[in-house]
């Protein structure tokens, strides 16, 4: 049975954990899948090491390369259940904070109801975790977590479970700007109404301290260890592999897929036109499917720097808008998305997993908000549909396909008589139903086709592409709505 190389990506880092010492986690590189996650989450790995060596001793050997006995699969299935206890937790605190109309008895118009459903069914967390295997059900618990102490004001809680969340996975950086910004502002910066408007500011550098003694004490906790044994450039090494690439061997559906396409017209064109000659061409190319260092053909190639510059730019007016008018919980939650969203977009070596942190937390807004929910339905269906290559053999077509279904259905039918109005414009109407003959053209008549063998990542192009233009414009959307929020709207 063909399975997602996470399996044995996680299985490597059970055994590593489990087998070696502490310094030599991060040097182990016996199989490719090296340990490249922050001590915390190794750490996690170690203490389900502990349970699976009552189940399948031979899994936590090192040199058991692409070991997957029977007991070992459903190991790790389990311990993915298992640890979702912690997502529940999360969307059940998240779901606490949202308002509900009194005596209300229609589930669909009960929006804690249609956030329940709207994370604990989301199509994306439920492949990517329970068919292709990960764990970020438990990761996004810590995130929700720490959310819901925020949109309740208990500031300093929510900072030690951010901390804690990114000491487990590092692509929460993403969202570590808007934490910074809202709480410096929120939290550090106390605001004072003498007569009901805000007359000046009083900055606490107590507060300020707490604050950053939680997160350092997290930190130290974490890398501690490692800084004491002189492992620090190591194991940041692995944390940021910049060697990867601009892009995965699948792009993900950003700014960089338009790039990437951009180049390959332009180098087609140039063949044509015999403006350009083979032997003068790099070596690797945005075209061949690989995850390695490549340089574009006719474009500037894009260095990890100018993508740190693009993702900051893109995110600096949604950071300056909470600093400028923090409006509750709304406006950091939109920050919050932005800020996932525009690392998305324009960021290093983007996995198109990664779109789910900007889908998860959308959902909150979306049943609190007319606009929020027109964006919603449009980032998660072309960010759903573009994670269909994760789920790739024949015999899962029909799962996931039923479930994108019951999903995109449920949450057009919930919002729509949650918000009792249009959410989209037609011409987003239309660009949503173009979904349906891309996918019957890439998961249905490509790979019969003789085309198949010539051109084998041309269905990932066009997805990430046609997917590439729902995202972008859910960003926009979102900046909208960010422009037209008045400074003095009160948002819980």
């Amino acid at each position: 049975m063909i399975r997602s190389t996470d399996f044995e990506v996680h299985r490597n880092w059970l055994a590593i954990t489990h087998s070696l010492p502490m310094s030599r986690w991060y040097y182990e590189n016996t199989s490719i899948w090296t340990l490249d996650y922050p001590p915390l989450f190794a750490w996690f790995e170690k203490g389900l090491s502990k349970v699976a060596q009552h189940v399948d001793p031979n899994m936590l050997r090192v040199e058991n390369l692409d070991y997957s006995s029977q007991s070992t699969i459903l190991f790790q299935r389990l311990s993915v259940i298992f640890t979702d206890v912690l997502f529940i937790l999360g969307v059940r605190e998240c779901c606490r904070c949202v308002r509900n109309p009194k005596g209300n008895q229609d589930l669909l118009r009960n929006p804690s109801f249609v956030l329940a459903v709207l994370l604990l069914c989301n199509f994306g967390l439920l492949i990517v975790d329970h068919i292709h295997f990960q764990y970020n059900g438990f990761l996004f618990g810590f995130l929700f977590l720490s959310i819901a102490r925020h949109m309740q004001s208990r500031h300093l809680q929510g900072a030690l479970l951010f901390s804690i969340l990114l000491n487990l996975k590092h692509i929460y950086l993403y969202l570590a700007p808007a934490y910074g910004v809202y709480l410096l502002r929120s939290f550090c910066w106390r605001q004072n109404h003498p007569d009901g408007s805000i007359r000046w500011l009083s900055f606490s550098p107590v507060r300020l301290l707490v604050l950053g003694f939680i997160v350092i004490s997290v930190c130290c906790l974490s890398f501690g260890p490692f800084i004491a044994m002189g492992q620090l450039p190591q194991l940041l090494s692995r944390l940021f592999p910049f060697k990867r690439g601009l892009c995965h061997a699948y792009w993900a559906p950003n700014f960089w897929a338009f790039y990437n396409i951009l180049d390959k017209v332009l180098t087609t064109l140039g063949f044509q036109l015999e403006l350009l000659e083979a032997e003068h061409l790099p070596k690797a190319s945005m075209t061949g499917g690989l995850v390695q260092e490549f340089q574009h053909v006719v474009l500037p190639s894009v260095s990890p720097l100018t993508t740190l510059v693009c993702s900051l730019l893109s995110i600096l007016p949604a950071l300056g808008s909470v600093w400028r008018r923090p409006r509750g919980s709304r406006g950091f939650l939109r920050c919050l998305v932005i800020c996932a969203l525009g690392s998305f977009m324009f960021g290093w070596h983007v996995h198109e997993k990664a779109v789910l942190l900007a889908i998860l937390p959308l959902s909150i807004l979306a049943v609190q908000n007319r606009e929020d929910a027109g964006t919603f339905l449009l980032l998660a269906t072309a960010g759903h549909y573009s994670l269909f290559p994760l789920i790739f053999s024949a015999a899962e077509l029909p799962i996931k396909v039923l479930l994108m279904l019951s999903f995109t259905v449920f949450s057009f039918s919930a919002l729509k008589h949650l918000h009792h109005a249009p959410l989209l414009h037609p011409l987003e109407v239309v660009y949503l139903t173009g979904l349906l003959p891309v996918a019957v053209a890439c998961e249905l008549i490509y790979p019969l086709s003789p085309w198949q063998q010539k051109l084998p990542f041309l269905p990932l192009l066009v997805t990430s592409v046609y997917c590439s233009v729902g995202v972008c414009h859910a960003f926009l959307r979102l900046y909208a709505s960010l422009l037209r929020t008045p400074p003095k709207q009160k948002e819980s």
